[in-house]
């Protein structure tokens, strides 16, 4: 063995067993941890016709081999599964220190499978885990939770981490979240659901004691050092102020979503703009600093609401897709108004995107006659009434009322609803929601959100400027250049504010810490490894063909302001399709091809899709 080793824990909830099992060092290297490594145990354990909510689905939990170094935000953790939104692969990461304490405590990852007898949390230091009954705390967001199981075992604050559900996700909302440390959440595609479907409330695990092996770590610390002197030369509002600043960054840009894409220019005064502005709400609301292992970027700090209705409330620092899904996409211009959903919805266990997303559609649905007042429980909802949506918020992560029919998703929910709401609903038509941007005037993010096979985004870039005349060839083969990069990082798993996907400096990491040979070209294979792996898996589980890497109606459609005002990329749409899967090696369906797989080692994965494709196609 190298400086890298890996141990799992296999968690088998009808049995109560738990154990823990050696990873081999070629598993290591092929797919190095986190999303990879969730990625294969997805692939290899959850065959075709499991659903999402069944027992047998795995969730696995899994950290990398940069956690608990140097690097910064290396206590980040990857979270894998087959996920409710989409039916199909779900990939999902969280920052703080979970996935530090994962190596501390000897391990790599969680695998977890089978469904409890009665809700459970389980329990795990550096020699012993347990399953331990949690029933005292059903029903407890997600704040009180962690504070709770942290008081009973007597751990003060950093000497535990837990990730846990809320009531969203013990309802089996459809896009529920697992909450890491109070507010980091790995929500895409309802992981969170996938949690409680399994009767399991929470993972408490104590920092362990276990030493980190490292083969080099002088060098591992000369590249911590390069990495965020680097966030501090390019990315300084980032390095200053975390994401804080993207309200006004985006409003400028026209990619502010706004009252679900009705417009792309949110209207609002000056005065009450400045308050959204990162140095307004740093020095009016911080209380103290709350960075994540070994992060020195000032991003998450801990508020207080000083003023307004919402004066006393406590909270972690809002992302800026918390700030956008409880501002400008649906309407709300008080920034204290967006503080208190922002934290709202943490505590509920929901997933801020998709739940804006979802609040968004209700709301014009409501304003243009679709849904009445009495269907909607007699909330006055509309645009801007953040009281209105808190209840809303509550009715959802219990499935009350209308809250029921919201629970499944935008997609969904407007499929039942019928009608003219369908035409408002913006998803993909695999059924997850975009990020928090107003992708039709940000093409890059939109085509990766749609061709993603995660639920969320897949590739990250800078997005390109939409000139008079945008070629969508430059779209394509951005997301082709860029293809496996994130996957990558999310395998090691590292915060991608401190690391900003640099591929070679993460490699050469990889190399310092295991000893490997290891380079930029291998660092990129294992990433595209990873892209063609939860491709196939979706393919084997039904989701494949052209008509699910599409956007629906409002989410394709042409913006009113901004760069792209006027302008779709729906004209062009299958030929973009038809480059990107050629130049991926798929078949015209999306499919990976047999000897594509074999490329990049998945020669046991390049048989299942010969076997498919022999099969009568009906796609054609």
């Amino acid at each position: 063995m190298t400086g890298y080793e890996g141990s799992i824990l296999r968690v088998d909830l009808d049995k109560e067993k738990l154990e823990r099992c050696i990873l081999p060092e070629n598993t290591l290297r092929m797919y190095l941890g986190g999303t990879g490594f969730g990625a294969k145990v997805l692939y290899d354990e959850v065959p075709a016709g499991i659903k999402w909510s069944d027992p047998e689905n795995r969730l696995i939990i899994a950290s990398g081999p940069l956690n608990a170094t140097a690097i910064g935000g290396s206590g980040s953790v990857s979270v894998v599964s087959k996920g409710p939104l989409t039916d199909g692969a779900g990939c999902s990461q969280a920052n703080g220190f979970f996935g530090a304490y994962l190596r501390l405590c000897g391990l790599n990852g969680i695998v977890i499978y089978g469904k409890a007898d009665g809700l459970k949390y389980l329990y795990l230091d550096s020699e012993s885990e347990d399953l331990m009954d949690a029933e005292w705390l059903r029903d407890m967001d997600t704040y009180k939770t962690p504070n709770l199981i942290k008081h009973y075992h007597s751990y003060k604050e950093r000497d535990m981490s837990i990730a846990s559900i809320g009531p969203a996700g013990e309802n089996l909302v459809k896009f529920a979240g697992i909450f890491f440390d109070h507010g980091h959440s790995a929500s895409h595609n309802g992981l969170g659901a996938v949690m409680g479907s399994k009767n399991l409330k929470a993972i408490a695990i104590v920092k362990g004691r276990k030493e980190i092996p490292i083969k080099d770590p002088d060098k591992v610390r000369k590249i911590a050092k390069k990495l965020i002197e680097n966030v501090k030369e390019q990315y300084r509002n980032l390095y200053d102020y975390g994401t804080l600043f993207g309200i006004h960054s985006n409003a400028v840009t026209n990619m502010l979503p706004v009252k679900n894409y009705t417009t792309s220019t949110w209207k609002i005064s000056k005065d009450k703009m400045k308050k959204y502005e990162a140095q307004y709400i740093r020095e009016k609301y911080s209380v103290k600093r709350n960075s994540c292992w070994a992060c020195q970027i000032h991003h998450c700090d801990i508020m207080k609401i000083t003023e307004g209705p919402y004066a006393g409330e406590v909270l972690e620092e809002p992302e800026y897709e918390q700030l956008a899904a409880w501002s400008s996409a649906i309407g709300v211009d008080d920034v204290t108004a967006s503080m208190m959903l922002s934290k709202e919805v943490d505590m509920l266990g929901l997933e801020t995107n998709e739940a804006g997303w979802v609040v968004g559609f209700a709301i014009e649905c409501y304003e243009k006659g679709i849904l009445t007042k009495k269907q909607v429980n007699q909330l006055e909802l509309k645009w801007g009434n953040a009281e209105a949506v808190r209840l809303l918020l509550r009715l959802i992560a219990r499935k009350q009322g209308v809250g029921k029919i919201l629970s499944e998703g935008v997609m969904r929910a407007a499929r039942k609803i019928g009608g003219e709401a369908v035409n408002f609903a913006i998803h993909t038509m695999k059924g997850n929601t975009p990020r928090g941007h107003d992708h039709r005037n940000r093409w890059t993010e939109m085509f990766d959100t749609i061709v993603s096979n995660t639920g969320t985004l897949e590739t990250w870039g800078a997005p390109i400027p939409i000139g008079s005349t945008p070629d969508w060839r430059d779209l394509v083969n951005a997301n082709l250049h860029d293809k496996g990069g994130m996957m990558f990082e999310d395998s090691l798993v590292v915060c991608r504010f401190n690391s900003r996907t640099n591929v070679e400096l993460l490699s050469q990491a990889v190399a310092a810490v295991t000893g490997w040979d290891f380079n930029y070209e291998e660092g990129i294979t294992v990433g595209r490894r990873i892209v063609h792996l939860l491709r196939a898996f979706n393919v084997k589980h039904g989701l494949v063909g052209r008509d699910l890497d599409k956007p629906s109606t409002r989410y394709g459609s042409p913006p009113d302001s901004g760069p792209a005002k006027g302008k779709s990329l729906q004209e062009n749409w299958d030929m973009m399709l038809n480059a990107y899967y050629s130049g991926m090696g798929w078949d015209k369906f999306g499919r990976p091809l047999p000897n594509t797989l074999e490329r990049y080692g998945l020669d046991y994965v390049a048989k299942d899709m010969a076997k498919i494709f022999h099969q009568k196609d009906v796609l054609s």
